[in-house]
C-alpha cells in the first residue's frame, strides 16, 4: 500500500472515531432507556443503509457463511451497547467509554489465546494496572464519586467491554473478503437489531434492564436520529472500510481517538466532573492503552 492510501485510510479511520464519539452524548440528550436508546439507534441505521447499498450497487463477494458471521457479530454487539449505555446512564459518558475501550487489552489477550497471536510484556503489565483503575473508578475508596451509582457502572462498562471485543474479533473474522463497508455495516446493524429487540421484550427488569419503549416521543427521537446517522452509518462505514487496510498498531492508535474526544465532549458539553480517584483511574487505563497499542502488537506463534 502506498505512503497516500495510508495516509488516506487513517485519515478516513479518525474521522469515524470522531463521528463515533458524539454517540454517548446524543444517547444522553434522548434520555432513553439503555435497551430503547439502543434499538433505535440500530432501526433508524437500517434504512439509510439499504439506501446507499441500492445507490452505490457495491460488488459484494462474500460467501453466506461470512454474512452469517457478520449477523453473529452484531449480536455480539447488541449485548455491548445494553452493557455501555447502562454503564453511561450509572458513571457517566467519558468513563464508560475508556472502560469499554480497555477491550483493546481483552482482544490481545484473547487473540494471544484463540488466534495464537503472541503479545509481549506490555499486555501482561498493563492488564493489573487496568484493574486498579477500574477500581479507582468504581468509587469503591471515594468519598464522592460522580455518577448515580459507579460501583454498578463499572460492572456494566466491564460487561460492555468484553462483549465488544469479542464483537470486534468476529467482525474482523468475518470480513477477510474485504466486503463493501456498507453491506458489512448493515449486516451487523441488522444483526444487533435483531438481538436488541429480543433484549427489549424479554422479562428482564429483574436483571436491571428495562424494556424498549416503542412509543416514539421527540425530540427524544430526533437525536435517536442523528445518533442513527452520524455514528451508527457515517462513523462506522468509515471505520469499517479503514480499519482493514490500515497496519495493526495505527489500527489501534485510530481507535483510541474516540474515547479521549468522548471524555473531552463530556466535561465540556455535559458538564461531567469526575472525582480525583475517579480522574487517576482514567489515567490509569488510558495510559496502559496507550502503551499496549504502541508497544503491545502481537505476533503468530509457530505453535501447533
Amino acid at each position: 500500500m502506498s505512503v497516500d492510501d495510508d495516509r488516506k485510510n487513517m485519515f478516513i479511520a479518525m474521522f469515524g472515531s470522531t463521528l463515533i464519539s458524539f454517540a454517548p452524548l446524543f444517547y444522553r440528550y434522548s434520555e432513553a432507556n439503555p435497551a430503547t436508546g439502543a434499538f433505535f439507534r440500530m432501526s433508524y441505521a437500517l434504512p439509510f443503509l439499504i439506501l446507499i447499498i441500492l445507490l452505490s450497487k457495491p460488488k459484494d463477494t462474500r460467501s453466506p457463511k461470512s454474512r452469517l458471521l457478520t449477523l453473529f457479530a452484531g449480536l455480539l454487539i447488541s449485548l455491548d451497547f445494553i452493557g455501555y449505555h447502562t454503564a453511561i446512564d450509572y458513571i457517566g459518558t467519558g468513563i464508560a467509554t475508556m472502560i469499554g475501550n480497555s477491550q483493546v487489552i481483552i482482544v490481545t489477550l484473547v487473540s494471544w489465546k484463540f488466534l495464537g497471536e503472541k503479545p509481549n510484556t506490555s499486555i501482561i503489565i498493563a492488564l493489573p494496572i487496568v484493574i486498579l483503575g477500574l477500581a479507582l473508578i468504581s468509587g469503591i475508596w471515594d468519598n464522592e464519586p460522580y455518577g448515580e451509582d459507579p460501583f454498578r457502572g463499572v460492572i456494566a462498562g466491564v460487561f460492555a467491554a468484553i462483549f465488544y471485543s469479542s464483537f470486534l474479533i468476529v467482525y474482523r473474522y468475518s470480513n477477510r473478503e474485504m466486503a463493501p463497508a456498507q453491506n458489512l455495516q448493515f449486516d451487523a446493524t441488522f444483526g444487533a437489531a435483531i438481538g436488541l429487540l429480543f433484549i427489549g421484550i424479554l422479562p428482564l427488569t429483574s436483571l436491571g434492564v428495562e424494556p424498549i419503549d416503542f412509543q416514539p416521543t421527540f425530540p427524544g427521537h430526533g437525536w435517536l436520529i442523528i445518533l442513527a446517522i452520524c455514528c451508527q452509518v457515517a462513523g462506522w462505514m468509515a471505520i469499517t472500510y479503514a480499519l482493514p487496510r490500515l497496519p495493526g498498531a495505527k489500527t489501534s492508535f485510530a481507535v483510541l481517538l474516540q474515547p479521549i474526544l468522548t471524555i473531552i465532549w463530556g466535561l465540556l458539553l455535559l458538564q461531567e466532573k469526575p472525582s480525583f480517584q475517579q480522574s487517576a483511574g482514567i489515567l490509569l487505563i488510558l495510559g496502559s492503552v496507550i502503551a499496549v497499542t504502541i508497544f503491545g502488537n502481537t505476533q503468530a506463534t509457530t505453535d501447533s
